[in-house]
């Protein structure tokens, strides 16, 4: 569990119940990062008020670091912030995907079959 979780609001007062929620679904992420990684991530979460009348839209952003100087971030917008959380969710884990696969190279699969073959 990611235990760096910063949650900040912008004209959007954090309620306890979304910190909570949020804190789980964010917190899951860090079983997709590579092992050397997982412990000194910090993630910052802001929730901001878009639009004309109070409450019409928010605005979620989720930014992060990852040591040596990776920073996965991503947004979305949404009438609903624990829809907005799911929402980010996914995308990060995408993002993770992708990183995970750039940070650790694949390993070459030997031919087994010629190890045990008797040469002439």
């Amino acid at each position: 569990m990611i235990e760096k979780i910063e949650i900040s609001g912008n004209g959007y007062k954090v309620e306890s119940s979304f910190k909570k929620y949020a804190e789980k679904r964010i917190g899951k992420l860090d079983r997709y990062l590579p092992r050397g990684s997982k412990k000194d991530i910090v993630v910052k979460l802001v929730v901001s008020e878009i639009g004309k009348n109070k409450s019409d839209k928010y605005e979620i952003s989720v930014a992060m670091d990852i040591p040596g100087g990776k920073v996965i971030a991503a947004r979305d917008e949404c009438s609903n912030v624990f829809a907005g959380v799911d929402l980010l969710e996914a995308k990060l884990l995408g993002q993770i995907r992708r990183y995970k696969l750039e940070a650790q190279p694949h390993r070459q699969k030997k031919n087994w079959r010629n190890l045990f073959i008797k040469r002439k």
